[in-house]
């Protein structure tokens, strides 16, 4: 979605397919932002994460464009929720039984933790390489390829043994945070089923899970349905709001992410709030801008004051070629919604676009507000880059261009830009000193790269 749901590349850590898992080998994914979304997971995690005894203000749920069913965490206290998962998950309540769990692998330091069982399997692989390496120096040659093997399949099953002890650890924790959130586990063992039916489409049930990293499903089921039947909460029903929030929600993400699959799930006659959201995004990128249009006035002629549809609405006008029509519905937006940087920047972005230097003023102060409050978006700094540069501010300029590269991953375009605009500014401000931060964060990011490449 761009903008509601912008994307950019981050470093992140990759899990295992129908895993609901700790940090696994890292890889670049794509970061799917949107206001709505983000307020939807920061208010169905918030009682498990204080259930867990963590800070809401430190644990954050990121969505990842990624079409796997999966949720892992990394270092640090984020948990990662790929859209496969997302799109997979039947309700709200399946939703949050994956967030609890995975907020058991981050109470319990499982991505940290995990490196103690990798250097236990490491220490017995290096110990079957030395003893079959003296095998094979003395002549013994089968019996030395007989050493290493074995000691390779019994460092990894060492290690498959800790990860599926960590799985069950976070098992038993997130049941813990459901129980005392008053949330039923109903949804958790629902979800853990649909895994189960995918592992035996996929053909990789097996009656023994000592090769696996993570318990089979079926057992996990087991060991939680008792639990979770007993907690008082079990027949305690969804809540409504969240319900009808996370279906607009998976609509939308459909309609961004598959538009042609999109009009198939959510075909004309249904005239849902969803629906009429997954086709509004849908034709946007399918480039059908009038029916886009039909899609989101449809939507404000039903909550008028909805600042999501009116960011929707902004967004298919900016995007469509016109920008001054989309100042209204962007304005009205942040006024409904002043707490959504994202949203904020959109209107930025779009004053910026419409090449009257009459709007630069007021986008200057729109992007720096959206900024101060989420400085995490590349675009903002884009748009604020302009400004700068239309205002003959070309340090500041520079600035916002090295924020943007820094972000993006960018890191000699990010080192250029950052020292352009030491040279501009004076030292000691915070302009400045946020400057320095970005030349020091990029050179040691380039050697890093260096040394790899070695």
């Amino acid at each position: 979605m761009t903008s509601p749901m912008m994307r950019h590349a981050r470093s992140t850590l990759l899990g295992l397919t129908l895993a609901i898992t700790a940090a696994q080998p890292a890889m670049a994914q794509s970061v799917l932002r949107d206001s709505e979304t983000e307020a939807l997971f920061k208010d169905i995690s918030k009682p498990l994460i204080e259930a867990a005894k963590l800070d809401p203000k430190s644990v954050s749920v990121v969505l990842l464009n990624d079409p796997e069913i999966n949720a892992f965490v990394a270092t640090g206290q984020t948990v990662y929720i790929q859209s496969g998962l997302l799109a997979a998950a039947d309700n709200v309540n399946q939703l949050q039984g994956v967030i609890a769990h995975e907020l058991g692998h981050v109470a319990g330091g499982h991505s940290i933790r995990i490196r103690d069982g990798e250097a236990v399997a490491t220490k017995i692989s290096l110990m079957s390489l030395l003893l079959g390496a003296a095998a094979l120096a003395a002549g013994a040659g089968e019996a030395g390829m007989g050493i290493i093997a074995a000691g390779q399949q019994a460092a990894q099953g060492n290690f498959f043994s800790f990860s599926r002890a960590q799985e069950s650890s976070a098992d038993l924790a997130g049941a813990h945070y459901l129980t005392t959130a008053g949330i039923s586990g109903k949804g958790t063992l629902a979800f853990f089923q649909k895994l189960q039916n995918q592992e035996y489409r996929l053909a990789i049930a097996r009656t023994d899970d000592y090769a696996s990293t993570h318990p089979l499903n079926s057992d996990r089921i087991q060991a939680l349905e008792q639990i979770y039947k007993n907690d008082p909460a079990w027949n305690k029903p969804v809540d409504p709001l969240l319900e009808a929030r996370f279906e607009r929600v998976k609509a939308k993400l459909l309609g961004y992410v598959d538009p042609k699959r999109a009009t198939t799930v959510y075909p004309e006659s249904n005239q849902t709030i969803p629906a009429h959201y997954a086709r509004a995004y849908a034709y946007h990128l399918g480039a059908y801008p009038e029916k886009a249009a039909q899609e989101a006035d449809t939507l404000l002629r039903l909550a008028p004051n909805d600042p999501y549809f009116l960011e929707l609405k902004g967004q298919i006008l900016l995007e469509g070629g016109k920008p001054r029509e989309a100042l209204a519905p962007l304005r009205l937006a942040v006024a409904r919604a002043p707490d959504k940087p994202m949203i904020a920047a959109l209107l930025g972005h779009a004053l910026v676009a419409t090449e009257d230097g009459s709007h630069f003023a007021e986008a200057k102060q729109v992007l720096r507000a959206a900024i101060a409050r989420d400085n995490d978006n590349p675009d903002a700094w884009y748009q604020l880059g302009i400004v700068y540069d239309h205002d003959g501010d070309t340090p500041r300029a520079a600035l916002a261009t090295a924020e943007r590269n820094n972000l993006e991953g960018e890191n000699k375009l990010a080192l250029g830009s950052a020292k352009m605009a030491m040279n501009g500014l004076k030292p000691g401000t915070p302009d400045y000193l946020r400057a320095q931060d970005i030349v020091l964060v990029s050179e040691t990011a380039l050697k890093k790269d260096k040394k790899k490449k070695k």
